[in-house]
């Protein structure tokens, strides 16, 4: 049958491109689109072996998506914020090792930690995901210098964690939060950002539990 012929090539053709995706949620997503109609094909061809693997492989892909949602809306145990030293070996060796990446979304950033900056490592478990950079710019005002999340969790919450949930702001002491200006691709406006210029700007809010 023709439009079977068309599903089972579609859904090779889905595979094929999530397993090339470099965002946890987004491999998974096409992974269960990809799955699911290689289910309906083998289903319709009577190839019982293939229709039970592909739906073993649909309900993993659906058991992982439902996780990195729950880890989404609860940002604030998902991640960690760790301060580090601004010559650290390790924040050196990730800059490196990420440099084309960083450049490719912050071209402004130089490439190291400037003098009188602080810098911050998110973790998500024994992974760091993420890093952001900053500067008291005075008048209350923190900028960024750089925000930078790895590929696989740009789809995730470590940046509204950062942002909304930690709390690293306002216990510097900081009322507003002014991004890198310039950023490609930039996020900022589901954070509730609101762009000024060629950067966004955050008025911070104290999120810590009251006392």
């Amino acid at each position: 049958m023709p439009w079977l012929d068309i599903l089972g090539w579609a859904g090779s053709a889905l595979l094929v491109v999530s397993v090339m995706q470099t965002r946890i949620l987004r491999l998974r997503l096409l992974n269960l689109a990809a799955t699911i109609a290689l289910l309906i094909f083998n289903w319709g061809l009577g190839i019982w072996s293939m229709v039970a693997m592909n739906a073993v492989l649909a309900a993993l892909n659906v058991f992982y998506i439902a996780k990195l949602q729950r880890e989404r809306r609860a940002g604030s145990t998902a991640y960690e914020v760790l301060s580090v030293d601004s010559d650290d070996t390790y924040l050196t060796h990730f800059l490196r090792r990420q440099a084309r990446d960083i450049a490719s979304f912050n071209p402004g950033f130089t490439g190291s930690v400037a003098s009188g900056a602080a810098a911050y490592l998110i973790q998500h478990g024994n992974e760091t995901v993420g890093i952001v950079i900053l500067r008291d710019a005075g008048g209350g005002d923190a900028q960024v210098e750089l925000d930078y999340v790895t590929p696989p969790y740009r789809d995730l919450s470590p940046g509204e964690f950062v942002y909304r949930e930690s709390n690293l702001f306002a216990r510097k002491g900081f009322r507003r939060v002014l991004t890198p200006p310039g950023m490609l691709a930039p996020y900022y406006a589901r954070l509730g950002f609101t762009r000024d210029g060629d950067h966004w700007v955050l008025a911070v809010r104290d999120s810590s539990p009251a006392a």
